[in-house]
């Protein structure tokens, strides 16, 4: 998934796309709870309702499409991701030969 959020003023808003297609985001985040609420609309379909909680530099919490499904979620910021990446790419190791030549 490719998402952009923006906080500001207890509002969250936000656009990008996934497997399912494009969708822009609107809802409100509490920053002195650390809690936020969204509705992800894809464009021309269904909404799908997020409730989340800020845990140290990512938001997790769980999503609901009314009476359908619903399920949890993490998001983390982007240079977050690759700091991690980064770190699994190096504590991986290379994979011992088929066979010794």
């Amino acid at each position: 998934m490719d998402l952009g959020l923006d906080f500001a003023n207890g509002r969250v808003s936000g656009e990008g796309n996934d497997d399912v297609g494009a969708f822009v985001i609107s809802g409100r985040f509490d920053s002195a709870k650390g809690e936020c609420d969204w509705t992800k609309t894809y464009i021309g379909a269904h909404d799908v309702f997020y409730r989340g909680f800020r845990e140290g530099k990512g938001i997790w919490g769980t999503w609901e499409i009314l009476w359908d499904a619903r399920g949890g979620f993490h998001i983390w910021p982007r240079s977050f991701a690759a700091a991690n990446e980064e770190a699994v790419s190096a504590e991986e190791e290379m994979p011992a030969p088929a066979f010794k030549v």
